[in-house]
């Protein structure tokens, strides 16, 4: 397939990006194949939707600690704050459920995971619902242009590609931290998004990884500054961009490897 109908591909060509592949399917492999996760992955894959949905907010402004999130069970009283670790926490529980959907309708998908984040923090009309103009602050798309770049993404995502799967979840996760597509959680949603690509395009099917520490441990001044780098549109921005989520999900592996190497050690 060439690149004119495999747009993916060619952004799987960039600069740095193969190298950056490799390392970050170097890493899952490692965690993959660990004796841990023959045994326990359905504890590691649960620990790794705990602390993704933790760094998730935390990448929100809404940092907790892990023990604080794990004693609390309810979160209605801490306000925005509690209303983005709430989302989170039913973000990473509702993945699961939306795989199968996502490889044929995944607008739909976002649809609902927009339903599962904002429940607590928007009217029940405005759920799944697309923003309109005026509704966020700063310069923003276009409801239209959201639309139009929205239904591309999905033709896009639909489409066969030999893309490797942090390719695909790189742009997935920019196209709707750019769009904006929601009057709230848009960050949560990028962020779960990306997840349903690494499991659904093979690279992380146990969901394993958790690439939201990842992202987190590279700084939250580092995500935006690559974030920035792919809305300008050149090559060498997206190519950084696709290059720092692989670097996420490299360190979001090695975070999971010592969580099995804990759970081998009975900690």
């Amino acid at each position: 397939m060439s690149t004119a109908t495999d747009p993916l591909a060619a952004l799987a060509a960039l600069p740095g990006v193969p190298e950056s592949v490799e390392d970050t399917r170097k890493a899952v492999d490692r965690l993959l194949g660990h004796r841990t996760m023959r045994r326990r992955s359905m504890d590691i894959s649960a620990e790794s939707a705990l602390r993704g949905a933790r760094a998730s907010a935390a990448l929100e402004g809404v940092d907790w600690s892990l023990e604080e999130i794990r004693r609390r069970t309810d979160f209605s009283s801490s306000g925005e704050d509690g209303a983005v670790i709430a989302g989170a926490l039913r973000l990473s529980a509702e993945i699961g459920s939306l795989l199968g959907t996502w490889g044929h309708s995944p607008l739909q998908v976002l649809a609902r995971l927009h339903v599962v984040a904002a429940a607590d923090a928007v009217p029940a009309e405005a759920l799944g619902r697309p923003r309109r103009d005026g509704e966020l602050a700063g310069p923003l798309p276009s409801a239209e242009e959201v639309a139009a770049r929205l239904d591309g993404l999905s033709r896009l995502l639909l489409a066969p590609s030999s893309a490797p799967a942090i390719v695909v979840a790189a742009v997935t996760h920019a196209e709707i931290l750019t769009l904006a597509p929601f009057g709230w959680g848009n960050g949560l949603i990028a962020r779960a998004a990306q997840r349903i690509v690494l499991v659904t395009r093979g690279l992380d099917p146990k969901g394993a990884a958790v690439p939201e520490v990842g992202h987190l441990e590279l700084g939250v001044d580092a995500y935006a500054a690559a974030l920035r780098a792919y809305e300008s549109g050149t090559a060498e921005g997206v190519a950084t961009w696709i290059r720092h989520c692989a670097e996420a999900m490299t360190l979001g592996a090695r975070e999971s490897v010592a969580v099995c190497e804990a759970v081998m050690r009975g900690i």
